[in-house]
């Protein structure tokens, strides 16, 4: 009789571990967000960029640039679109960027804020729980430490000699 509860309670543990999926994406955006114009700003490091959606077939203008000639890395064209692919928005809005400052991953850093929180701004009820989980809502705060006197960097003190 013991031994009939415990298969059956092993059973029921294989079930329920059975309904959750390694798939990070799974079913986190529905693609219901509201089509409409929206603004959002974002910062890396010291890259700016000010980031327009405006509803549309999914082109991107990245400084007058499209985004295979700006971000020629498929890891930079990724990490910008990824709060778009996370929604289900693909192909519903037209990207219009204006980036400057920084270097190439900080600009990527910039623009995937600047998109996650202008599709924030259009339709927060709907966009907010699946962007603020992702991450995509929080400003990577760290920057370059300032060099201190008498070292040659930040913390690389000068060779010491003994003699």
């Amino acid at each position: 009789m013991a031994d009939n509860n415990n298969s059956s309670a092993v059973l029921e543990a294989e079930e329920t571990s059975a309904s959750y999926t390694s798939e990070t994406n799974a079913g986190a955006g529905t693609g219901t967000s509201a089509i409409e114009p929206g603004y959002g700003t974002g910062r890396r490091k010291e890259a700016v960029a000010r980031v327009r959606l405006i509803p549309g077939s999914g082109k991107w203008s990245i400084n007058g640039h499209t985004l295979e000639e700006y971000f020629p890395s498929k890891l930079h064209q990724r990490e910008v679109n990824s709060p778009i692919v996370l929604l289900k928005l693909e192909n519903k809005f037209d990207v219009v960027v204006r980036v400057e400052g920084g270097g190439v991953t900080g600009q990527a850093g910039a623009v995937r804020l600047g998109v996650a929180r202008a599709l924030n701004a259009i339709d927060r009820d709907a966009n907010r729980p699946a962007l603020k989980k992702a991450g995509f809502l929080t400003r990577d705060a760290r920057v370059v430490e300032r060099k201190k006197a008498g070292l040659h960097k930040a913390r690389r003190a000068p060779q010491f000699s003994k003699r």
